[in-house]
């Protein structure tokens, strides 16, 4: 059984999609064993609450230099002993020391089909905005992980959706978390946790196991 922390903002949608496939067995092998906030008014933490799981604020207003905000979040995760992390709607910069500690062991989902709409700037419903501005007809998200750079690190999914003519970034927001988001993310956490994920030349590979399993079914 791997243990995963979460690091969400806001809302925490996609924390409970995963706790939701988690529960119907669509996650196989997977504990959610911290959420972590930035923010201590995030209805996440609520959420872990409600689902018995152990939650922490680490705010960056509650320390005197970042190099102590950084640490104390490092240290929160580390004190938990997972395996892996899941950013689902973390709207902080990692630090390069949890990178290093983590390397490759930290999943990002982003509300675009990188490379497009994605890099610094890029977060929450600016992203939309952008899609919409730009008149884009179909967007989507990304499944990735985590490096040193902003939305750069190697692509695990991705899944497309349609850009309707009336959207606003708010009902297109609303349908790619819908119709990409709460898929992919805890599918792609299923394969990490599973060894069905490779890493290799800076590209994401499923395993042989994981085309096998698909050819029987």
């Amino acid at each position: 059984m791997k243990k995963i922390a979460v690091c969400v903002s806001g809302g925490g949608t996609n924390l409970q999609a995963i706790l939701n496939r988690i529960a119907d067995g669509t996650i196989g092998g997977v504990k959610v064993s911290l959420v972590v906030s930035n923010n201590k008014k995030a209805y996440a933490l609520e959420r872990a609450k409600q689902a018995g799981i152990p939650a922490v604020c680490v705010s960056r207003r509650e320390y005197g230099s970042r190099e102590e905000f950084e640490a104390a979040l490092v240290g929160a995760i580390d004190q938990a002993e997972v395996d892996f992390v899941v950013l689902a709607g973390f709207l902080v910069i990692i630090p390069e020391e949890m990178i290093r500690r983590y390397r490759n062991r930290i999943l990002n989902i982003h509300p675009s089909l990188i490379p497009s709409f994605c890099g610094t700037g890029y977060y929450g419903l600016k992203v939309h905005e952008a899609v919409l501005a730009r008149g884009a007809k179909v967007t989507g998200a990304t499944v990735h992980i985590v490096d040193e750079g902003t939305d750069t690190g190697p692509i695990i999914l991705q899944k497309a959706v349609e850009v309707h003519q009336d959207d606003t970034p708010e009902v297109l927001q609303r349908r790619v978390m819908e119709e990409a988001e709460w898929k992919i993310l805890p599918e792609a956490i299923h394969l990490f946790a599973n060894d069905q994920l490779e890493i290799r030349d800076g590209r994401v590979y499923q395993t042989e196991e994981k085309a096998e399993k698909e050819a029987i079914c």
